[in-house]
């Protein structure tokens, strides 16, 4: 029987459709890609790889396979409040762990901060990094601020089996190097079960390049751009780092390499990244918020130099994995995600998924289905609206990437598929309630009637 293959899946954090260099940025956003670039070249670049509106909701569907607003993860609250995963849920390293891999979280997790819902509570054998987000890095320098009303944010680290601690403040100094160290911190955990012999999933969710946008000392003036290119930089050379690691292990044959990034780019100024080819930004319905890069790497098992377009969304990945390591999904519960393995290894053309519908928060806002998408609430830009529609809006995403002219009217044939799309997923809320927001443990989901 063939070994289990290793899996290491960076996510960026804020990265957008168009900064890379393989997908049109990188020199032209004043920093070269080209570990990365050469990354996407090796394995399958996703063109219409999608996720969810920002950062908790997208990281709760992949770790669960479901929609965050199956699971109530579609916001961040204050620290300390129950947040994030109830334990309820199943997460990809609780799959994986059942198979005997060893599991590492090293980065930001924003899935709940408090003890029973750290990472080692939920699958993870180890972690590192910030329990939430980047911007709390800016609290010990702002104004008036005050700790007994916002806790001061810390890097943390913990073992399965004990409370998790504190490390070292994370103030705008640690957010400088934190990438470095989750870089480190990976190497280490691969070359410690490598040489146990034992498969690892090694989860790695990067900071760069969220918002304050500021390099490691290192790169800062590296590109001559400023702040937001040289980070961009840094993120390349530490892909660099585990992506050596991994060939001076000589486990590249047997390990799954996955890259991409959590949410479209970002909206504020002066950190305002770009989606490239398409419109907007995170927070939003545009294709800017919902397209992201991303990419996978499998020797010998997923083609090299293969691009498409077909759609694929982030909680895929959750039965995808399951199916390549022989763990079970959930069956008492909705799994959102699709099986892709047959696509991914070249045995078929196609995607097996059609489309999705997209909710910010509680609020369903638009349909997306092959080249369609149909919003019935429009915000091209964030704080741009929200505006209700009474008659949606429908795009035909070949003819128009933008978004800009609706077309409704002469395709009302595609806007009535989408619409029952819409009404089947509803119903399957009906049929499982979702988790409420803000939900406590033990948490016990409400039987069918």
């Amino acid at each position: 029987m063939p070994s289990l293959p290793n899996i290491v899946l960076i996510l960026a954090d804020n990265l957008g459709w168009g900064e890379l260099g393989c997908y049109g940025g990188g020199v032209l956003r004043g920093a070269p890609t080209p570990r990365i670039d050469a990354l996407a070249a090796q394995g399958m670049r996703f063109l219409n790889f999608n996720v969810e509106s920002d950062c908790v909701p997208t990281r709760a569907a992949l770790m669960t396979g479901r929609q965050a607003i199956r699971t109530g993860a579609f916001q961040s609250t204050p620290a300390g409040l129950p947040q994030g995963l109830t334990r309820w849920e199943i997460t990809m390293a609780q799959l994986l762990s059942g198979r005997g891999y060893a599991t590492g979280h090293f980065g930001k997790w924003h899935l709940g901060d408090i003890e029973g819902r750290l990472p080692t509570d939920r699958g993870f054998d180890e972690w590192y990094g910030i329990p939430r987000t980047s911007n709390e890095s800016q609290y010990t320098t702002s104004i008036g601020y005050d700790s007994t009303k916002a806790p001061l944010p810390y890097i943390m680290e913990g073992t399965a089996g004990s409370p998790s601690r504190t490390v070292k403040l994370f103030d705008l100094d640690s957010r400088r190097t934190i990438d470095r160290e989750i870089a480190d911190k990976t190497i280490g955990f691969m070359q410690r079960q490598s040489a146990a012999k034992k498969p690892f999933f090694a989860y790695v969710p990067i900071t760069q390049i969220h918002f304050p946008t500021i390099c490691h000392p290192d790169f800062k003036g590296r590109t001559g751009h400023g702040e937001m290119a040289d980070s961009l930089a840094e993120m390349d050379h530490n892909v660099g780092l585990i992506l050596d690691a991994v060939d001076r292990l000589g486990i590249a044959g047997n390990t799954i390499f996955l890259f991409g990034s959590d949410n479209g780019p970002e909206f504020r100024k002066p950190w305002r990244g770009t989606a490239g080819y398409w419109r907007s930004t995170y927070h939003t319905a545009m294709e800017g918020s919902l397209r992201v890069p991303f990419m996978l790497r499998w020797p010998g098992k997923v083609p090299s130099g293969v691009e498409t377009n077909e759609i694929v969304h982030i909680a895929d990945l959750f039965p995808t994995i399951a199916r390549i390591t022989g763990a079970e999904v959930p069956t008492d519960r909705v799994i959102d995600g699709i099986d892709q393995l047959d696509f991914f290894t070249g045995k078929q053309a196609a995607s097996n998924r059609e489309g999705f519908v997209f909710y910010i928060k509680q609020e369903l806002r638009a349909v997306k289905w092959k080249d369609w998408k149909l919003h019935l609430v429009w915000e091209p830009e964030v704080n741009d609206g929200p505006i209700k529609l009474e008659s949606p809006y429908l795009f035909n995403l070949i003819q128009d990437p933008k978004e800009e002219t609706d077309i409704a009217t002469a395709n009302s044939w595609a806007s009535s598929h989408m619409r029952r799309m819409v009404l089947d997923f509803q119903k399957s809320l009906q049929d499982y309630p979702p988790v409420p927001p803000g939900a406590r443990d033990p948490y016990t989901p409400p039987k069918r009637g």
